[in-house]
């Protein structure tokens, strides 16, 4: 889905997915882990890089072809791999082999997406308090509150249908976005054929997974009669209020707004019934809690024990505390299995939850406990504030 915000931000707190690596959703594109304070916020950084032209191809025709290749990757249609390409995404997706080589071929290379998919430097200390700074202020919650309050029936219309509550959903697009106003400024087709065809070294590689998601934005193109040239997004090739990869648009976006199409980009209606309509089919249970307090044990390997499944829930009321964690009273009757969440604050004492199947959930909309609970706050924040409202 900042997730822009593609929002993986530079601080890796982005958009949120958000990016992407992992998930058929921001939704996408998975925000990774927060890094060290000092860091920029990707939605600034991803607009300053967006207006500065580089990895654009450079005129040189005095230069044999293969010499043209060397200097400038980002000319598609001079590369095999490209051709390779488009016929396997044509065949694939059902599109004719030649638009989609002429489209390939009006991609650029972005360098500057490279530097952005990469993960944080060795050693960088986790910090939820900052990461939580960067989401949950001023600036933001009164943003979702003007939100709130204009889209309030479409946020209610769309809890009854599906039984995510409003603050959730809110949370979502607030953090991906900022509410639609910072969705990105990459052109898509640009992100996705610079990671599908230039993925850098030094991570593990998810080339086949972008060139995945280009063939969904081409075939999502054709579809709803889009110029694949002119559409934009995050660095990582999300889309749109919720920062959806093209994938999860096709699979999961709705027109809730009901004027016979899905528009992601312009609707904020249709934003809000797809967010709600994808954590509904990744596993969200109506009524039931997102989190609980709790105090981790102190026995190192009671611990380790808990914290080893992650954020997947695995552990009863019981289990957990027969492993000596104190969970509050309004767990007890929690009947389904919980997880151990800890999220560093770097040099501080972590910060310890108690996640439900719902906090699992909303990682799938981005795989990360610090995006996760980011989102739940922020929602949290917006729905007070609207509450308190004459």
């Amino acid at each position: 889905m900042t997730t822009l915000t593609d929002f993986f931000f530079r601080l890796r707190l982005t958009l949120p997915c958000a990016v992407v690596l992992g998930l058929s959703g921001c939704a996408s594109t998975p925000v990774p882990e927060p890094e060290a304070a000092q860091a920029p916020a990707l939605p600034e950084a991803a607009q300053a890089i967006a207006e500065t032209p580089d990895g654009q191809a450079v005129a040189a025709p005095m230069l044999m072809q293969t010499e043209v290749a060397a200097v400038e990757p980002g000319n598609y249609s001079q590369r095999d791999d490209a051709r390779a390409l488009a016929d396997r995404l044509a065949a694939e997706f059902q599109l004719d082999p030649a638009w989609v080589f002429s489209t390939l071929s009006q991609a650029r290379f972005k360098e500057s997406i490279t530097k952005f998919i990469m993960p944080a430097p060795s050693g960088t200390a986790k910090n939820w308090a900052v990461y939580r700074s960067r989401f949950i202020d001023p600036v933001r919650i009164k943003a979702g509150v003007t939100f709130w309050r204009t889209y309030e029936l479409d946020l209610r219309r769309a809890e009854a249908r599906w039984g995510v509550p409003a603050s959730i959903i809110a949370g979502v697009i607030g953090v991906e976005t900022i509410y639609g106003r910072q969705t990105g400024n990459y052109r898509v087709l640009d992100a996705l054929t610079t990671l599908g065809l230039d993925f850098p070294k030094g991570r593990s590689d998810r080339s086949a997974f972008f060139q995945k998601e280009l063939g969904h934005f081409l075939k999502l193109c054709n579809e709803q009669n889009m110029d694949p040239t002119t559409v934009l997004g995050s660095y990582a090739g999300a889309l749109g209020l919720p920062q959806f990869m093209p994938s999860s648009v096709r699979n999961y976006a709705i027109d809730f707004d009901g004027d016979g199409r899905i528009d992601l980009l312009r609707s904020p209606v249709d934003a809000i019934g797809s967010v709600a309509k994808y954590l509904a089919e990744h596993g969200w249970q109506k009524d039931m809690p997102i989190y609980y307090e709790v105090t981790p044990p102190t026995d190192a390997d009671a611990l380790a024990k808990l914290l080893a499944p992650d954020i997947v829930p695995s552990f009863s009321v019981t289990q957990m505390q027969g492993l000596s964690a104190v969970l509050p009273d309004a767990a007890q009757t929690h009947t389904g299995l919980l997880a151990l969440v800890k999220l560093q604050n770097g040099d501080s004492a972590p910060t310890y939850v108690a996640g439900t199947d719902n906090f699992y959930a909303v990682t799938r909309y981005n795989q990360s406990s610090y995006y996760a609970l980011a989102v739940i706050q922020l929602g949290q924040a917006v729905s007070r504030d609207v509450s308190n409202l004459p």
